[in-house]
């Protein structure tokens, strides 16, 4: 077994509050493993969720972000798009009690999500498992966490993206279908995200000999078994984990997973300028075909919109990730869930 549980199950990294070090632990603790999202956090908020695990005595992973370079420079973000953006978002923001007229005037924000503070932290406190989202760290980034003991996995949409990985010498692959809840891990933001079954890019990276972890589209275990049976040795689960007692998911986000109004996702760059799958709301209606493009620009631009709309329980205004398989999300114990989906 890839990750040495006696369930061929893994927790996948939700950022964003969605992935707790509860959620690890249950589904640790059930035979599978689970990932850290080390993503939209601050080096010491990683740092205590480690020691919170680490003090509990369960092994686990931890999942980046890879900077697009491209983004972090200011000037690939267009400034004038930005601008119009944040104006038609004005009274959007202003129906949930915020204003993006400070955000607008300040311009493109642009960081890399403390990649340097997170390496070193992570070659101080090495981990089993690395993995690595939105694309592939430096060759040299790549061998410090390998010195440090760790195992790399590269997150992967496509054949092309696999073939890099395999250059730059990684562990594993963790094959992302496009069916996935959550942000697209495509190398290239702009990509069109092709509808696809995972066990067909399961199927198009066996040749490369690699082990590989699949995500996207598991609606329950069945869907395990068939991508198991495609070649993969291993299944991460992440929208089927969002209504369990242990995830960190927000009150408004949790009750629109089990709203039947809500009828079908789709993929969208409207609130983070970068792909992502969610549950079909009026603002992806109003604003997807005028969003611009520029991760992480317009997730900075979005998020005191987003946060306060979660606050006032406004599921029309903000991101409710969510991938094909929502519908078969559970309550009650994460452990109930891996036990529902163990092949």
């Amino acid at each position: 077994m890839l990750f040495g549980t006696r369930v061929p199950l893994a927790a996948a990294p939700m950022a964003g509050g969605g992935t707790t070090p509860a959620l690890v632990a249950a589904v640790t603790r059930a035979g599978g493993f689970g990932f850290l999202a080390a993503g939209y956090k601050t080096p010491e908020a990683l740092a205590a969720e480690m020691t919170t695990l680490s003090e509990a005595g369960v092994a686990f992973g931890a999942n980046l972000f890879v900077p697009d370079r491209n983004q972090v420079d200011r000037s690939q973000v267009d400034r004038t798009a930005f601008t119009e953006y944040a104006a038609r978002l004005e009274p959007e923001a202003a129906a949930v009690g915020v204003s993006l007229a400070g955000l607008s005037a300040a311009g493109p924000v642009a960081d890399d999500d403390h990649w340097a503070a997170k390496l070193a932290l992570l070659q101080a406190r090495p981990v089993p498992w690395v993995s690595f989202t939105f694309g592939l760290p430096s060759a040299a980034d790549a061998a410090a966490l390998r010195s440090a003991g760790s195992r790399l996995l590269a997150t992967v949409t496509t054949r092309a993206e696999a073939d890099q990985a395999v250059t730059l010498g990684v562990d594993g692959l963790i094959a992302q279908g496009s069916a996935a809840g959550g942000h697209s891990a495509t190398f290239d933001a702009q990509r069109e995200i092709i509808d696809g079954d995972v066990v067909d890019l399961v199927r198009a990276l066996v040749p490369l000999g690699l082990p590989i972890v699949a995500a996207g589209g598991v609606d329950g275990p069945e869907t395990v078994r068939r991508i198991l049976a495609a070649g993969a040795e291993a299944v991460a689960v992440g929208t089927l984990l969002l209504r369990t007692d242990e995830a960190g998911t927000a009150a408004t986000h949790r009750a629109a997973l089990a709203d039947p109004r809500f009828r079908t996702t789709t993929i969208t760059h409207a609130f983070t300028g970068r792909p992502a799958r969610g549950l079909a709301n009026g603002f992806i209606a109003r604003h997807e075909s005028a969003a611009p493009y520029g991760y992480p620009a317009i997730h900075h631009l979005t998020r005191d919109l987003r946060a306060a709309a979660a606050r006032a329980g406004d599921a029309d205004r903000v991101h409710l990730w969510a991938g094909t398989g929502w519908r078969s999300a559970r309550t009650g114990p994460a452990a109930e869930t891996i036990a529902w989906l163990q092949p």
